[in-house]
């Protein structure tokens, strides 16, 4: 395109503006626009109607329609226009070929284009712009040489362009791609500055194409060197399958070699492994030891040896997630956090290993995953309610076919960390048979002056568990063998009574199940009055499992319920919320049926031979009734109601003591001779058994031969002697918090017993007078309405007993 004269007298006369979006025309060059604004083809019909002279100059930003004076840069390109076309839809195609730089001196706004005035923008050479003109056609040979961007006719003419203006101008407009870089050069006035610009570009441009040639040279090689590789390598396997040795992959080996380097594995646990990595090499594949072997590195490999999560050593933290977790538990959360104190203090510990012994429900489990949780470590668990196999635990030897490590290696490896909390559940249900004792196996794994070097069958090297923190939970203690349980410290964990249940409602269970079950408290509320009352009559337990399902059959009913609802007004404008669900105390049978359990109760009324025994069960403490009659007969001494042989042995020694005490009881010699004596405890269809029904046995016996009625609110637990010796007995907890349930006023217990009363809860100690006794004399005094001893007043009897506590209990 020849360079065209502009007329002096464009200058200052008003051009229309034609705003570009995206879009730069530099001086020189030819572009075809496609307009859509009316603004904008108005602009475009009135220089086509005055000459075909118009101001093009970009919009600071693409976003703007209507731009005004301060969105258009003030620089831009004055240009004809030429054959301007419209179309069907609306928007104008034309051409435009860019004459010359040019300044907006001032803006005009007529409503339905802006108008401008323009002045001329001096471009300056500068010195030394012949050797730049020069270098810049040179270095333009050398890229149209290496690249397609510029046509071979669009780079001859470029290169036929003697004016350096027009040159760089021309060479921009197909070098630059981006908007910012076409109007920075549109408003540099330099013609060196503007040719210095573009020498660089082309150079970048240059070096940017050697890299790539050189990238592109280096993957050709790299793949006619692996089809090379792939060849020979095919080659091999044909010839090793041809002489009946096909062997491993090299590049296998390899990994597997490189792998044992990073497991940072004991020098004696890496010497083993490059030998079973050596044997591998030497087996066909396919051979069944092979895969063996190749088995028995994946476990060596997949073990964590020198990896260790890092310890939360911030002990109120720790503190604050455990009282997140679990209400109540004080002894568990005190020694969690006594480890952590002394951690903070040495930097090598050995793991302690805990067993959390308690009733079901109580939290146990769930107790494992937050001490992990406040500890920032791993957590990993598994279940040894019925294993009977040893090889469970210390794994199977190799020679077995589908042999495998054991659980606590197998944990080990899902923990990914050397130092996690492994818990062992329900260690107290494990058994035994021909094939070994597992809790023997436990000894090793369980003992901190061993486990350093715990052996697995499989394994067969030693492998440290001491930074494991084990804990293991437990139903009864008594199962665990003692070897085990010595190794062990013990942490028992109480039942709850109702008060510690309605907290744990409140708090964990509630919430939860509002949110499992899609509610909201808008539409679901449980008054305290009818926890209590779910507690007491629907729930029998020492844990809350059964209050938690009890809770989710209500939420799913009124879940039900809304979901119904709210599908119901599913269209219709204005309808109604879903109604908020109170359970009131008269409802609760509508959610869960009819009581599942009666209320334990005191007995209204003091009756002779009966008396109000505590024992303890699984799921806490119960009231046991004991009645005895006196029959005429031949000395026949009847016991029933499913009794164990603990609880005979109990009622004879009762009996034995009555008969030594005879005549201080005003009982006739031989008494026993001429009468029968019927024991009884109900709910005969429920096994009964143990020691601490002696005391309240006896006194049952007493008051049936003495007609002396038995205190209808006074309960008892102990265990008697031949001499009348009250001794220990243990779930005295339970028992208190039953007696408590209902409505017993006083208690005798063993005067052994009296320190455990310490831990027992502050409503309990408030609601209950417990009277601790030694021996069956201070026993007889207030559990009996006037005293059994012949001719000889309470008071006057120096039983040990304060006159205070037969006060109690009046």
């Amino acid at each position: 395109m020849k360079k065209e004269i502009i007329p002096g007298s464009t200058w200052g006369q008003a051009l229309p503006l034609l705003p570009l979006r995206d879009l730069v025309i530099l001086p020189g060059t030819t572009a075809p626009l496609l307009v859509g604004r009316s603004h904008s083809i108005t602009a475009v019909e009135r220089a086509d109607a005055a000459g075909g002279l118009i101001m093009l100059s970009t919009q600071k930003s693409s976003l703007l329609n209507d731009p005004g004076q301060e969105d258009i840069h003030e620089i831009g390109c004055l240009a004809r226009v030429v054959n301007p076309r419209a179309w069907p839809d609306g928007t104008l195609q034309a051409s435009v070929e860019g004459l010359t730089r040019a300044r907006i001196s001032s803006f005009a706004d007529t409503g339905d284009l802006l108008m401008v005035t323009l002045e001329k923008v001096r471009e300056t050479t500068g010195v030394g712009i012949v050797a730049s003109f020069r270098m810049a056609k040179k270095l333009l040979e050398k890229y149209t040489g290496q690249k397609t961007t510029f046509s071979e006719r669009a780079a001859k003419a470029l290169l036929d362009e003697e004016d350096p203006s027009c040159f760089v101008d021309k060479l921009a407009a197909g070098l630059f791609t981006t908007v910012e870089e076409k109007q920075t050069h549109l408003e540099t006035t330099g013609v060196k500055r503007r040719l210095e610009m573009v020498i660089d570009k082309i150079e970048s441009e240059i070096d940017i194409h050697e890299i790539d040639k050189t990238v592109r040279g280096r993957v050709k090689k790299q793949m006619e060197k692996s089809q090379r590789d792939y060849y020979l390598t095919e080659q091999m396997k044909a010839i090793q399958k041809e002489l009946g040795r096909q062997g491993g992959e090299k590049s296998e080996l390899e990994e597997l070699a490189a792998r044992i380097n990073k497991a940072g594995m004991p020098g004696d646990v890496k010497e083993r492994a490059f030998k079973e990595l050596g044997r591998l090499e030497q087996m066909p594949p396919q051979s069944a030891e092979g895969t063996v072997v190749r088995n028995y590195l994946d476990w060596l490999l997949d073990v964590p040896w020198d990896k260790k999560t890092e310890d939360k050593m911030d002990i109120a933290q720790a503190e604050r997630i455990l009282n997140e977790d679990h209400f109540g538990l004080d002894e568990v959360k005190e020694r969690i956090l006594e480890y952590l104190a002394v951690r903070t203090l040495v930097e090598k510990t050995k793991g302690p290993i805990l067993c959390f012994v308690g009733p079901p429900g109580v939290g146990k489990t769930s107790l494992g995953r937050s001490i992990a949780r406040a500890m920032g470590r791993k957590f990993v668990r598994f279940s040894l309610g019925g294993v009977r196999d040893e090889a469970e635990i210390r794994g199977h030897r190799r020679t077995y076919i589908g042999s495998l490590p054991g659980k606590i290696i197998q944990g080990m490896k899902k923990a990914g960390a050397r130092n996690p909390v492994m818990m062992l559940d329900e260690i107290d249900k494990l058994s035994s048979d021909f094939r070994g004792d597992p809790s023997s196996a436990l000894l090793e794994a369980l003992d901190p002056e061993q486990n350093k070097a715990f052996n697995d069958h499989y394994m067969e090297v030693d492998y440290d568990l001491s930074d494991v923190m084990f804990v293991t939970t437990a139903n009864v203690l008594g199962a665990i063998p003692k070897p085990l349980r010595d190794r062990m410290e013990v942490i028992s964990i109480p039942g709850y009574n109702d008060e510690e249940k309605m907290r744990i409602a409140e708090d964990f269970l509630i919430p939860r199940q509002i949110k499992d079950h899609g509610l909201t408290t808008r539409e679901i509320s449980f008054p305290s009055k009818s926890l209590a009352e779910i507690i007491r009559h629907y729930t029998r337990e020492s844990g809350v499992r059964e209050l938690e399902r009890s809770l989710a059959k209500v939420c799913r009913k009124v879940a039900r319920a809304v979901a119904q609802q709210r599908q119901a007004s599913a269209g219709k404008k204005g309808s109604a919320k879903p109604s908020k669900v109170t359970l009131k105390k008269g409802r609760i049978a509508e959610y869960l049926g009819q009581s599942k359990h009666r209320e334990e109760l005191a007995e209204k009324r003091s009756g002779a031979g009966v008396v109000t025994a505590l024992a303890w069960t699984e799921t806490g403490g119960v009231l046991l009734k004991i009645e005895t009659i006196i029959l005429e007969g031949k000395g026949k001494f009847i016991l029933t109601g499913k009794l164990g042989e603990v609880m005979k042995e109990s009622a004879q020694a009762a009996l034995s003591y009555i008969r030594s005490r005879a005549a201080e009881f005003g009982l006739a010699p031989g008494f026993y001779s001429k009468i029968d004596i019927h024991i009884h405890i109900p709910e005969g269809a429920i096994p009964k058994d143990g020691p601490s029904a002696g005391v309240a046995i006896c006194i049952s016996m007493l008051s049936a031969l003495q007609k002396i009625p038995v205190r209808h609110d006074v309960a008892m637990t102990g265990e008697i002697t031949l001499r009348g010796n009250v001794i220990m007995i243990g779930g005295l907890r339970e028992k208190l918090l039953a007696a408590q349930r209902a409505g017993i006023k006083a208690v005798l217990i063993p005067r052994e017993n009296e320190r455990e009363l310490l831990d027992a809860p502050e409503s309990v100690k408030k609601k209950l007078r417990v009277i601790p006794v030694g021996h069956m004399d201070q026993a007889l005094i207030p559990a009996m309405e006037k005293s059994p001893f012949k001719g000889i007043a309470p008071a006057e009897r120096k039983t040990g007993v304060a006159n205070e506590d037969r006060a109690a209990v009046n």
